[in-house]
């Protein structure tokens, strides 16, 4: 049963999956090794762009981080299963929508790494106006938003197009 989803199609969407988790490891590994070798976590600062190097316990952007590991351990184990769930979708989705859904996957890995091997997720990209900061975000949350977003666009077009039928 499940040498019929093992094509060559599988086979290159894998590797989207792996190339975004290796792009997102060798960034974070970088910045890192830059933070050691600098001893300091500002490792770069200009007028729109710092690259501060942050170790985020919580999930998207920060948000509901935990000291207590009993929650930190249960919120990894439903970002796993949310992975497996989405890789079934994507496994079982057509057209650009595949797509989207492993540049989630990519991403949601990366960051998964982290959570078990680190205990937190290393952010580091700070986009900035003046004072005023966005969240701090890496390479995976950038896949993982790309591909929400083409989730959702494709959502509307489908959606328009149905509406039209």
């Amino acid at each position: 049963m499940i040498t019929k989803y093992l094509t060559k199609s599988f086979y290159i969407n894998l590797c989207i999956v792996f190339s975004i988790y290796i792009l997102d490891r060798i960034s974070k590994i970088y910045i890192i090794y830059l933070d050691k070798q600098i001893l300091d976590s500002n490792i770069f600062e200009s007028a729109f762009l710092n690259i501060t190097l942050i170790w985020n316990k919580g999930i998207a952007f920060g948000l509901f981080s935990f000291d207590e590991i009993y929650f930190y351990n249960l919120l990894s184990i439903i970002i796993a299963v949310v992975i497996v769930a989405l890789l079934v979708m994507a496994v079982k989705t057509i057209g650009f929508r595949r797509y989207y859904l492993f540049m989630i996957i990519g991403g949601a890995l990366g960051n998964l790494h982290d959570r078990i091997f680190s205990f937190a997720v290393p952010d580091f990209i700070d986009f900035h106006i003046g004072s005023f900061h966005w969240f701090i975000f890496n390479v995976s949350d950038i896949f993982i938003s790309l591909g929400v977003i083409g989730m959702i666009i494709s959502e509307l077009i489908n959606d328009n197009a149905n509406d039209k039928v």
